[in-house]
């Protein structure tokens, strides 16, 4: 099973990527015939959205990358950052690149989606709109969990959780892909 795995954020020093890496690793320890791909959407960096520029453009080839990253994965694993309350600019503009490209952007894989914030909130306003989503643009999702306090609750250092329940917690939302 080959799992694609990013974080939506474009942030070098991402706690999402920290988040969506440690979880990558509880589910490469969960089974470890899982082949996990980290992508970092900086590498998918786009003029900024807009019918004129599409016109002008057409459609990119990082956003058919994209797409076609998605497409030969066999499951998805994503840790929404949370700009404002919503996605973030860099996040947000691939994906609408990408939804040109096709609209079913996540083309029926199972998914599981996280997210986490410094905060009390654990980015749950972003989880949320990309939980409600998810049908539309045909993810399979499996699971969702957002981790408060980020920084309580995760060691940097050593790449590892503080808190055993929530570690159990995104093992328990990670290992959902595999059936």
């Amino acid at each position: 099973m080959k799992v694609l795995a990013f974080a939506a954020s474009s942030s070098r020093n991402s706690i999402n990527k920290k988040l969506v890496s440690a979880a990558a690793d509880l589910l490469k320890s969960a089974s470890p015939s899982v082949e996990i791909e980290l992508l970092d959407i900086n590498d998918y960096e786009l003029p900024l959205f807009s019918e004129d520029r599409e016109k002008e453009l057409g459609q990119p080839e990082l956003a058919k990358a994209f797409y076609d990253k998605i497409g030969s994965a066999d499951a998805v694993l994503v840790s929404y950052a949370e700009h404002n309350g919503t996605y973030s600019a860099a996040f947000k503009n691939i994906f609408d690149w990408t939804s040109r490209v096709h609209y079913q952007v996540f083309q029926n894989k199972p998914a599981v989606y996280l997210s986490t914030s410094p905060g009390k909130g654990g980015a749950k306003s972003v989880l949320t709109q990309a939980v409600n989503s998810a049908p539309h643009f045909k993810a399979d999702l499996k699971a969702s969990l957002s981790v408060p306090s980020f920084g309580e609750n995760f060691d940097v250092e050593s790449n590892s959780f503080r808190n055993d329940e929530i570690k159990a917690e995104v093992k328990m939302a990670v290992t959902s892909l595999l059936g």
